[in-house]
């Protein structure tokens, strides 16, 4: 397999772009905290074939998604319930509910293995987004790299309302010292730290396809366009996807 590269793009992409894209890469074949490097780039193929899915089309267009039974038109790699989840936050992640998260936590899968699967899933997205967005072909997923899952559950992840344990900065210390880049910490970052290393992922993407976390609160940060013309564009993005927040 050819590295992960742009430089045949229509448009001139940053190097730091395409270097954190490459990180991200190795970091999804990679033997992960809960997942081996076989079963995180299997979750990476299905969340690519999820868009395929002619279940999650009939669950998309009802008016509940719960609606609708059947099963998902999947690649015959990972269980049921770790493809359940892959669909769902692949193509209808604004219907998420509480009871269908405890349903599957009831069905095999333990919290830390869900948020580890959302870390996957959500760096294909962002990945393949922006291949599609400057005219290229999404690259090719990396091959799987042997080794064992670490299986560490951080110590200080713990619950605080939201739906999985995670890790209060006040409470980032020893492995997970590094884990926040200031004392502003956004829940989109908060939310995976149960699997610390997602975090980390996250926050290497972000750094370069947004801005660097400690920067959020720093208007005048900018590259190529300005601060308030990002916000515009993340603002109308956020809309469109219908974001929470």
């Amino acid at each position: 397999m050819n590295e992960l590269s742009y430089d045949d793009a229509p448009i001139k992409v940053r190097d730091q772009l395409s270097a954190a894209h490459r990180r991200a890469w190795r970091r999804i074949s990679e033997p992960g905290t809960w997942w081996t490097g076989e079963q995180r780039v299997a979750i990476a193929a299905e969340a690519r074939n999820a868009l395929r899915c002619s279940l999650c089309r009939e669950r998309k267009a009802a008016l509940s998604p719960f609606a609708v039974e059947g099963e998902h038109d999947n690649l015959g790699v990972l269980s049921e319930p770790v493809i359940e989840v892959i669909h769902r936050i692949r193509t209808d992640p604004g219907r998420l509910t509480r009871r269908w998260y405890e349903q599957i936590l009831a069905k095999g899968i333990s919290d830390a293995e869900y948020v580890e699967t959302v870390g996957v899933v959500v760096t294909v997205v962002a990945v393949d987004t922006f291949a599609r967005a400057i005219g290229v072909p999404a690259p090719e997923l990396p091959a799987p790299v042997n080794g064992t899952p670490s299986k560490i559950r951080p110590a200080s992840a713990k619950f605080e309302g939201a739906w999985v344990p995670m890790i209060a900065v006040s409470d980032a210390k020893g492995p997970e010292v590094d884990l926040y880049a200031s004392v502003f910490s956004a829940n989109i970052e908060r939310a995976l730290s149960l699997v610390p290393n997602e975090v980390r992922g996250l926050s290497d993407l972000a750094a370069q396809h947004y801005v660097p976390f400690e920067k959020v609160q720093d208007i005048t940060y900018g590259r190529s366009i300005s601060r308030p013309q990002m916000e515009l564009l993340a603002g109308r993005v956020s809309a469109l996807n219908r974001c929470f927040y």
